[in-house]
């Protein structure tokens, strides 16, 4: 595989990490997700009130989990604004 399609496969399995076989993320989950998984590009979150704004802001369908294209967004996000940084 390539190293783009090699980068696509970690994130659906870092994603399926955290999420199980429900394959949807909580809030507990994103928040591990991110302090474990993202802590070089997202500060890690340590107060409930960031939290909630950014599930909110992910939670598109307002289902109060967080399924992968909701992820996949966060991901968008974040890649593109460290897109400067390389």
């Amino acid at each position: 595989m390539s190293d783009l399609e090699n980068g696509m496969v970690t994130i659906i399995q870092v994603f399926h990490k955290y999420s199980g076989h429900k394959c949807k993320l909580r809030k507990a989950e994103l928040k591990a997700l991110i302090n474990n998984e993202m802590n070089h590009f997202i500060m890690k979150i340590h107060e409930n009130e960031i939290l909630d704004e950014l599930f909110a802001d992910l939670d598109q369908n307002g289902d109060l989990e967080i399924d992968f294209k909701e992820f996949i967004a966060l991901i968008s996000m974040v890649t593109s604004a460290c897109h400067e940084l390389y």
